[in-house]
């Protein structure tokens, strides 16, 4: 195995981990600021405000792109153990 297969892995692997969990990010960052203008606007400055919103919010974001998210890893996995005789040097 060459290091540039490594490197074409650990690339694709990092893209997949981003691709991934960009939507929950996505949710949890929106939903964060929307909260955060809301309490500046009514000056509620409650801490433990923004957690139960937010966790909702991620779960059901987790339910919607769930799917999506596993069928996502799967293929790559897949795609890796398919090649894993490509991988070993004899």
């Amino acid at each position: 195995m060459t290091i540039d297969a490594v490197s074409d892995m650990t690339r694709e692997a990092l893209f997949l981990i981003i691709k991934v969990s960009l939507p929950v990010l996505l949710v949890s960052l929106i939903i964060g600021l929307i909260i955060s203008i809301f309490q500046t606007v009514t000056s509620i400055q409650e801490q433990t405000l923004t957690f139960v919103p937010k966790i909702i919010c991620v779960f059901l974001a987790l339910v919607i792109f769930g799917p999506w998210m596993m069928q996502s890893m799967v293929e790559y996995m897949v795609e890796l153990w398919s090649a894993f005789s490509l991988y070993i040097h004899r």
